[in-house]
């Protein structure tokens, strides 16, 4: 008869097997390789323009914007965009999609809540407790766990995991959404669908692709109400009496599920502040929070996964030039999860007249959130041809396509912005600076290659020694 330490032993082994099964589940798991199927053929990369929302939608606590699915940068790069702004005690509905996305928290801070398929409840009310001891105790509400986010935060869910937002701060909560629509985890066609547990949203927020302007949505702001279409939650599709069965309530408050006449929009205002549990900081708990707390690899378990990382912590830096700026990544290194989602985050900060320095994307397309400031960006293609040279701003989008160079100047503001890679371990080739291409290359290449003179190779492969952010109008001393 085996030991009890062998039953344990083997109990814990089926669990975790089936814990990490049920994330390939939901993350889908198909290999490396990202599909594309026809839209690859399609691509047109020949021009590209930095994009601002192309419609915006009014509800009760807020607006989204949406930028157009249509525009090729998105179409070929498989992805769609969104920003969400939620004004004080709006909550942004429950819903999930059919891709996996990244969340960055551009402006704010507030709450955020997944619920991750198959996980128990963990926080309880001292009630529900109590409850376990007494059955005379009244009952108090449990639910899974609750994350208070931040600006400079980047939370990563996978596909069909379903997820809310609160503001609880007096200042507006500004989430910018990246979807990855081409991920293998999609297994519809490349548009992007937005699932609502709740609420009667409009339906312009669903992804049109292959719907262009004056054919099936209007381009400018529309507001709740009024005679706009909408797309209902998914209980809206089901008979009541099903409902009122499978939820074990009485057919009146099945159909008030529906929330059929309910105009609001996507994101409601809560009459009062938003009740729910979560723990108390205390000073030291707080400290760590402020700071970002670092994994330790033993708590990364299928129900208690991060899913969020800060990028904006200056001593969080992977590239730091004091005289140019910093740049901070999140990957499946620091964020496990990425890895299943296959996407990855870097926060970039160039100072006044700072230079990132001109270099391709190895393994990924790179979408551009610019967040403040202004700047010049140029992309050119394999044909040397310059598809992008232009002026970029705050609230724009800008892809950079796979394999093409880019390089970026910060104005007289500086610039700021936050790029998702379509890999969760993005990698970029410089070509200029000390860790670049040209360095790698011997003299006698670079000088017979240009066609120029052993002293002018060794000033090209010298003469800047700093590394991937380059200060303003200075030069590293020239090697002799």
């Amino acid at each position: 008869m085996a030991s009890v330490p062998s039953l344990v032993s083997l109990c814990l082994l089926v669990l975790s097997h089936a814990c990490s099964a049920q994330l390939e589940q939901v993350t889908s798991q198909h290999g490396w390789t990202r599909v594309r199927g026809e839209q690859r053929r399609e691509c047109q990369f020949s021009r590209l323009s930095a994009r601002e929302p192309d419609r915006r939608l009014t509800s009760e606590a807020g607006v989204t914007d949406v930028w157009d699915e249509n525009d090729d940068q998105f179409r070929c790069a498989g992805a769609a965009a969104l920003r969400h702004t939620i004004e004080e005690r709006g909550l942004l509905l429950p819903a999930y999609t059919n891709a996996p996305k990244l969340v960055y928290v551009d402006q704010g801070q507030g709450y955020h809540g997944a619920a991750i398929p198959g996980c128990a409840e963990t926080f309880q009310s001292q009630e529900e407790s109590q409850q376990q001891q007494d059955p005379r105790q009244g009952f108090r509400d449990q639910h899974q766990k609750i994350r208070k986010v931040r600006e400079g935060d980047v939370i990563a869910l996978p596909a069909g995991v379903a997820d809310w937002f609160y503001n609880d701060a007096q200042t507006p909560l500004v989430l910018v959404q990246i979807m990855d629509t081409s991920n293998p985890a999609n297994q519809l066609d490349n548009n992007f669908r937005k699932f609502f547990l709740a609420g009667n949203p409009q339906q312009q927020i669903q992804g049109q692709r292959g719907q262009f302007s004056g054919q099936g949505f209007q381009r400018g702001e529309s507001h709740s109400g009024g005679q706009e279409q909408r797309s209902g939650n998914i209980f809206q599709g089901f008979d009541e009496q099903f409902l009122a069965e499978a939820f074990n309530v009485d057919t009146d408050l099945a159909r008030r599920m529906k929330n059929e006449n309910d105009n609001r929009g996507v994101i409601v205002r809560v009459e009062d502040r938003l009740q729910f549990l979560t723990p108390e900081f205390s000073e030291e708990e707080r400290s760590e929070y402020q700071r970002g707390r670092p994994a330790n690899g033993v708590e990364e378990t299928f129900c208690s996964a991060r899913l969020k990382q800060n990028i904006n912590d200056p001593s969080r830096a992977d590239v730091y030039n004091p005289r140019a700026g910093r740049i901070t990544s999140v990957n499946s290194h620091n964020l496990p999860i990425l890895r299943s989602l296959r996407l990855s985050a870097q926060k970039g900060h160039l100072y006044q007249n700072a230079i990132m320095a001109p270099h391709w994307n190895m393994n990924a397309h790179s979408i551009c959130y610019f967040t403040r400031g202004t700047g010049r960006v140029q992309i050119v293609d394999e044909n040397g041809r310059s598809v992008f040279d232009g002026e970029v701003r705050e609230g724009q989008i800008l892809t950079a396509p796979h394999n093409f160079a880019v390089v970026k100047r910060a104005g007289g503001e500086g610039l700021e912005w936050v790029a998702f890679k379509t890999n969760d371990q993005a990698k970029i080739s410089q070509l200029a600076g000390r860790v670049s291409s040209m360095r790698a290359f011997p003299e006698e290449v670079i000088a017979n290659s240009f066609q120029v003179s052993r002293e002018e190779a060794r000033r090209l492969k010298f003469n800047r020694d700093e590394v991937t952010l380059f200060s303003p109008g200075s030069r590293s001393q020239y090697r002799a």
